[in-house]
């Protein structure tokens, strides 16, 4: 038990470095909360650094996932219950960073790439397979947070039809619901027609 609450806080830190607030005010010297949704995701950096540096953080933010999986698999152990709770800090460490006072971004992108690496290689496909939902909401509805939603809402359901392990299938819910609970204020919005179109 006490390996496992070390890679949970190991996983947790790695979580929380805040990619999108130190590129704002590394290169811009900008507080990206002060700017936009005051998110310090990528969607929020696009709005204020443009798209090269949103890829920049989108990608750095999955690697977060994919390095806490990679150090406790190799280091505590590659069980999927194990896994699953290192995969879940990863997440929570970014939304809740202890640096920005618990206010953090949303976990998409840390999610995805927590998820992409959790399950090789079917794990691979599940996520590719969410990414096409979000491409195909996103295109339809020109909404990020609606096709975020979705395409994690899925995952768990994707998780499901492959016969993943119990673990690994809460997981991707309880990560959907925490990325739908994140994104309650762009729900609002969404009801009241309020809502940002890319």
């Amino acid at each position: 038990m006490r390996v496992a609450m070390l890679w949970m806080i190991v996983s947790y830190f790695i979580g929380s470095l805040p990619t999108g607030y130190l590129a704002a005010r590394i290169f811009r010297g900008v507080d990206i909360r002060t700017v936009g949704s005051g998110a310090i995701g990528a969607t929020n950096v696009r709005r204020l650094m443009g798209q090269r540096w949103a890829v920049c953080v989108t990608v750095i933010d999955m690697l977060k996932g994919a390095l806490a999986l990679l150090l406790t698999a190799n280091s505590a152990s590659s069980a999927p219950w194990m896994l699953s709770l290192s995969a879940f800090c990863v997440v929570l460490g970014h939304n809740y960073p202890v640096w920005l006072k618990f206010k953090g971004g949303k976990g998409v992108a840390t999610t995805y790439g927590t998820m992409f690496f959790l399950w090789p290689y079917n794990s691979f496909a599940i996520v590719l397979m969410c990414g096409a939902v979000w491409y195909a909401v996103m295109t339809t509805s020109r909404y990020v947070s609606l096709a975020s939603m979705t395409s994690l809402l899925a995952m768990p359901l994707f998780f499901w039809m492959l016969d993943a392990p119990l673990s690994f299938i809460l997981l991707a819910l309880f990560l959907a619901l925490l990325a739908v609970f994140r994104h309650r204020s762009n729900i609002g919005r969404l009801l009241r027609g309020r809502e940002n179109s890319l």
